[in-house]
């Protein structure tokens, strides 16, 4: 790998790592306003939501100028968000303006691998993002959770440059002025990001046509065969993922009497997990051999449903690592087929936007669904055995579908051998 393909990886970690942090900064934000529980969920949804009603105009934004362009731009609406939660504007409303930027980067930071280098190093490129990605997460919430601990909180706080007055009096916007620095730095990255010299496709001025021009795209990549079946996989992990990382939250609460700031750390061990997977997947997994995996897409959900009988965080911690590295084994190469198919079809940008509204439509519904069941009063261990049972059935439909799939392929192929 260049030079030019880990400064795209520093970029998405600073990016991802102030992504992170600011989540659990905004639940301790909410928790001080004593917001309703279910609030809580109801940040990643707002911040998913520019990833579904964007999605037609992100893809041909991302392919419309070079792609550090692109995520340049991105970061600093991140960084307005951020500064929107500093200056008091409600959680949910300035993490939403955090979703736009991250919409609008997503085209790039993934359609740039594509049009970076050859598609056989795609799976190993993307167990390089995934796996960074997870590092980012989890020192993004290991940071998030340390930073609201009362005794290193209370340390950072009485912090004071000599003679300036910083007007930094709470822990809040000391955290959120810490996380808009690792925005910048993403943002520094974003500068040198290489120009890989594709030929860029002028922006479209009618929001019709490019309406019309995505949901061609949606279709060609639903009814392709692989596509379908990569794009399935991918839509549910990411949904299932961030629905995830509440229940892990909540779980944590009532089952290992943890507060926020230890069960974030609980986010960090599946992310671990999930980190061992990704690069387990770069190394023994080629593009060719990548619908193999879908199986352990059923032994994830099904594994989550252990939880309910854990209450020591001896059994936890390996519990949670194996949830992750079974995540984290499947999707990467789900996701580096889905890229693959995506830009052979329609180009780098419109493929990430498809596979982005799909994705994050899914994380809206999930957990929307989550947040209603709080709100209705089901239990925690409740809530896990619905989310095991229900990414176990899923993945095993997917299976199914993509076994037809290939039955279909190989009467084709048998017909054509018996009329030649």
């Amino acid at each position: 790998m260049s030079l030019g393909f880990y400064i795209i990886m520093a970029a998405q970690f600073f990016s991802a790592l102030a992504d992170n942090a600011l989540l659990i900064a905004a639940i301790a934000i909410l928790r001080d306003l004593h917001a309703p529980a279910e609030y809580e969920p109801l940040l990643k949804t707002c911040f998913t939501v520019s990833y579904v009603v964007l999605a037609a105009f992100v893809g041909a934004f991302a392919d419309s100028m070079p792609k550090w362009r692109v995520m340049f731009i991105s970061n600093g609406i991140k960084i307005l968000g951020c500064g929107l939660m500093f200056l008091d504007v409600h959680p949910l409303v300035a993490y939403a303006v955090v979703g736009l930027g991250a919409a609008a980067y997503s085209p790039a930071k993934y359609g740039i691998l594509t049009e970076y280098l050859p598609h056989r190093l795609l799976v190993v490129a993307n167990g390089w993002i995934e796996g960074l990605t997870v590092v980012a997460i989890i020192l993004g919430v290991v940071l998030g959770g340390m930073m609201i601990k009362p005794d290193i909180a209370n340390a950072l706080l009485s912090f004071d440059f000599p003679v300036i007055d910083t007007g930094i009096d709470t822990i809040a916007e000391m955290n959120l002025l810490i996380i808009g620095a690792l925005y910048l730095v993403a943002a520094f990255f974003n500068l040198y990001v290489p120009d890989t010299g594709v030929d860029h496709k002028p922006l479209k001025k009618n929001p019709l046509y490019l309406l019309h021009e995505f949901n061609h795209c949606l279709k060609l990549l639903w009814r392709d065969k692989l596509g379908q079946i990569s794009l399935a996989v991918t839509t549910l992990f990411w949904g299932a993922g961030a629905t995830l990382q509440f229940i892990v939250i909540e779980w944590a609460k009532v089952a290992l009497n943890l507060d926020l700031s230890k069960a974030s750390m609980l986010q960090g061990i599946v992310a671990i997990g999930v980190a061992i997977g990704a690069a387990l997947a770069a190394r023994m997994i080629s593009l060719r051999k990548s619908v193999r995996v879908i199986p352990l897409g059923i032994a994830m959900g099904l594994g989550v449903i252990l939880m309910i009988f854990v209450r020591d965080m001896w059994l936890a911690v390996p519990l949670l690592v194996v949830v992750g590295a079974f995540s984290g084994f499947f999707v990467v190469p789900m996701n580096a087929l889905l890229q693959h198919r995506g830009h052979i079809l329609m180009g780098a940008g419109h493929s990430i936007a498809v596979q982005n509204f799909n994705e994050n439509l899914s994380i809206l519904i999930m957990t929307s669904i989550y947040s209603l069941l709080v709100k209705v009063g089901l239990s925690i261990y409740e809530v896990i055995v619905l989310f095991g049972l229900f990414v176990a059935g899923t993945m095993w439909l997917v299976r199914r579908r993509h076994q037809l799939n290939q039955r279909q392929h190989d009467d084709v192929a048998h017909l054509e051998d018996r009329t030649h």
